[in-house]
């Protein structure tokens, strides 16, 4: 952005930057900013949310009901005999125990479900290439976080080993619950896993359609959180109220919830649904093995963790500062004092510091227009705002139940397995960096603001 630059100084240099009203304060900040509630429904140029969070192990897997409704079949047509691949893997002896139903436990299951899912697709021939071909080398990614791309790809198999020890633990905790003896102490019999060299062929072939099996599950437990949430509100009117049309409410709605938890996890047996998690557990640490190898192992402190951004605990922060930049900037003319106000007192006072200062030797080569001032911070914001979407979508995602709580209407709800890696949040970006980037891009709103205001100014005239 800095090519416009020259030895013209900017009559406006020396005024207060953004106009603000109260400087004298410059205390850190290290609270969340008050966001505008518009800030995420606005959308600049051709950026959206959507867009931003799709990439790497956002491939759309939303199942239909029809799709649903195919794969629960297959289910139904295994029964309780689970013949799955813990017969060809030398696990367990191939037929599940019908135990007791999973229940309430059902929607933790779920999430499990979900993780593993999730990272299965990550571990894709199709997103690897992606990552390697697209994400890594992005412009993003190169001036934030390494221009080396080794370093790139190591971070990324540090986070998915990350990963898939907590979707084992989860697996292994699960077992242990189980009252058959064969599923406990899977940490052992995954720790074998994980030293042997031999490919499972087999477990490469069937690996998806279980994947499939286990989200259509999934897919109607997701149903059922939202369908018992309505059936205990019609309860609580029906005992304040005891009108005739609640109470034949109340009977239609118990009927839906009870036909729901014949078709989800809630009457599978927890030993019904072992087989499965073991065996997306074991192609999960051979896919890891076959994509990273010994890659991730590292200790993180090589990564030189100090500068970045994520431990630092300012991630969501810068985020949230460069999401308020870029809510401003999408505005026409008027911009009000107090989103001005509030995107200056979230700054840091180093931040606060290092803008004052580049403010004063602040310098265009011409006059500029409000639209070619826009498109001069157009060409970081294009690349820059993604990444602070990321890092505010998964630092406010609160688990999978907390989302199905917090959906709007039942209607045909799908499971949703596009997902933020964390090497696209600021997490791993450079301290150092990424104030730099937002300083120049707070001098050039400075410079928007006042011209806007002159422009105003002669309009009125």
């Amino acid at each position: 952005m800095g090519n416009n630059h020259s030895n013209k100084a900017s009559p406006n240099a020396q005024q207060p930057p953004f106009a603000l009203v109260n400087e004298t304060e410059d205390e850190f900040y290290d609270g969340i900013p008050i966001m505008p509630k518009s800030l995420f429904q606005k959308s600049k140029s051709s950026r959206s949310t959507q867009a931003a969070v799709s990439r790497v192990a956002g491939v759309s897997s939303r199942i239909g009901k029809a799709g649903i409704g195919k794969a629960v079949d297959v289910l139904d047509a295994l029964g309780s005999s689970m013949t799955g691949l813990s017969s060809t893997n030398g696990f367990g002896s191939g037929t599940a125990n019908k135990g007791d139903e999973l229940k309430i436990l059902a929607f933790e299951v779920a999430n499990t479900i979900v993780k593993g899912s999730l990272l299965m697709q990550s571990l894709s021939k199709q997103n690897i290439t992606q990552l390697k071909e697209v994400v890594l080398p992005s412009e993003g990614m190169q001036q934030l976080v390494s221009e080396d791309m080794d370093e790139l790809f190591t971070i990324v198999a540090i986070d998915k080993r990350d990963e898939l020890k907590i979707f084992m633990g989860e697996v292994v905790r699960f077992g242990n619950r189980s009252k058959a003896s064969e599923w406990h102490n899977l940490d052992i019999y995954f720790e074998k896993r994980s030293r042997d060299e031999n490919i499972n062929e087999k477990l490469k072939e069937e690996a998806e359609l279980i994947r499939q099996q286990l989200i259509s599950l999934v897919q109607f437990t997701i149903e059922l959180y939202h369908e018992m949430d309505i059936l205990d509100k019609i309860e609580q009117s029906y005992q304040h109220k005891r009108l005739d049309s609640t109470r034949r409410e109340l009977k239609g709605q118990m009927k839906i919830v009870k036909g729901l938890k014949k078709k989800c996890l809630w009457s599978k047996s927890l030993e019904e649904v072992m087989a499965k998690l073991v065996d997306i557990g074991s192609f999960l640490i051979q896919e890891m093995k076959e994509e990273f190898g010994d890659l991730g192992i590292l200790e993180e402190e090589t990564l030189k963790y100090q500068q970045r951004l994520g431990p630092s605990g300012l991630a969501l922060h810068y985020a949230n500062i460069v999401l308020q930049i870029d809510a401003i900037v999408a505005r026409s003319y008027s911009v009000p004092a107090t989103l001005r106000h509030v995107l200056y007192e979230s700054l840091p006072p180093k931040m606060k510091s290092s803008f004052r200062s580049k403010l004063k030797s602040f310098q265009v080569k011409e006059d500029l227009t409000v639209s070619e001032i826009k498109s001069e911070m157009e060409k970081t914001l294009h690349w820059l705002v993604p990444i602070a979407i990321n890092t505010a979508k998964a630092h406010h995602g609160f688990g999978w139940v907390g989302e199905w709580a917090s959906t709007g209407s039942v209607g045909n709800r799908t499971v949703s397995m596009n997902e933020v890696i964390r090497i696209e949040t600021f997490h791993y970006a450079n301290k150092e960096n990424t104030e730099a980037c937002i300083v120049d891009l707070l001098v050039w709103l400075n410079h928007l603001i006042t011209t806007s205001k002159s422009i105003a100014a002669k309009d009125r005239q």
